[in-house]
């Protein structure tokens, strides 16, 4: 398989080459193309110049405006040549924690192989380090149009050797956090609604199995193309379960973990009815003894 970028990776005077593979594929096999309504032919895009009509693709160059109407043009070939390190080689700058890393900077994944045999010592020493101390290196690289930064971390399964590499996203690609979060408002969280909570999740827990989900978007999509081809009824769309009883917090949460079944808790505090709706349930009202004769 052709890799997608090679070059050096470099950590101080340590280099070798690697070679980055584009670790995902896209597994949709259905492509649409535009179609005219009234005639069903194919419509074809066409590149037009205001002045000359239809243009070839060999007459298109990229071109920056520096000011109302005025552009300065760049060729291919000078994008091709641009004064950039980063473009044959990864340079490590730093090492951090793996776990540091969190998830909203992750972009995309790619495997990281030795070039050659020659370079598999180097980056067999590196990949162990990196395993032993739990780090990911963080360097640049350039290529699709841009320089991305790069984190490094050892793929986890000791018969598989390799790399794995992540694009990861600069700090002001992300909008601020607090913009959505700042005005959520604070709740107390009550002790038995947290302890019935953590069973449910107890109960639901799994080892991680990708493998077990698949994209029923494409599933249904092939269906309906499937049967349009054929004639046949197009599937419908199941209707939406009509909306059920509304019951306080708690309540959900008992029947959650117990399928009818009630769980052996302790007995509930009392507590009044919250603003927003969600009470605890009120213990049953003691019964009257009744007086002996």
């Amino acid at each position: 398989m052709r890799p997608y970028w090679s070059g050096q990776l470099q950590i101080s005077l340590v280099s070798f080459g690697v070679s980055l593979f584009t670790a995902t594929d896209s597994k949709s096999d259905i492509r649409f193309h535009q179609i005219s309504r009234r005639t069903g032919e194919r419509v074809r895009h066409q590149k037009v110049s205001a002045d000359e009509g239809p243009v070839e693709n060999s007459d298109i160059v990229k071109g920056y405006e520096y000011a109302k109407g005025q552009y300065v043009t760049i060729e291919p070939e000078e994008i091709e040549h641009l004064r950039l390190p980063t473009r044959k080689a990864i340079e490590v700058s730093q090492f951090v924690d793996a776990k540091e890393i969190t998830p909203e900077f992750f972009e995309k994944p790619y495997f990281v192989a030795p070039s050659d045999d020659v370079q598999a010592e180097a980056f067999a020493v590196v990949r162990k380090a990196l395993q032993e101390t739990g780090k990911a290196a963080l360097g640049k690289i350039s290529f699709s149009g841009r320089e991305h930064i790069l984190a490094v971390t050892p793929w986890p399964d000791d018969n598989l050797p390799g790399l794995m590499a992540y694009t990861l996203r600069y700090a002001d690609e992300l909008r601020k956090p607090a913009e959505f979060f700042g005005n959520i408002k604070k709740a107390a969280v009550d002790e038995e609604q947290l302890s019935l909570a953590e069973m449910l999740i107890k109960r639901k827990a799994a080892k991680f199995d990708p493998e077990k989900f698949k994209d029923q978007y494409e599933v249904a999509l092939r269906e309906l193309v499937e049967a349009k081809v054929k004639h046949a009824p197009i599937p419908q769309e199941e209707p939406a379960p009509k909306s059920a009883k509304v019951i306080n917090l708690m309540d959900a949460l008992r029947k959650s973990i117990s399928n009818g079944q009630k769980p052996a808790v302790k007995k509930p505090s009392q507590s009044a009815p919250s603003e927003e709706g969600i009470a605890l349930v009120k213990p049953p009202k003691p019964t009257k003894r009744r007086k002996s004769a």
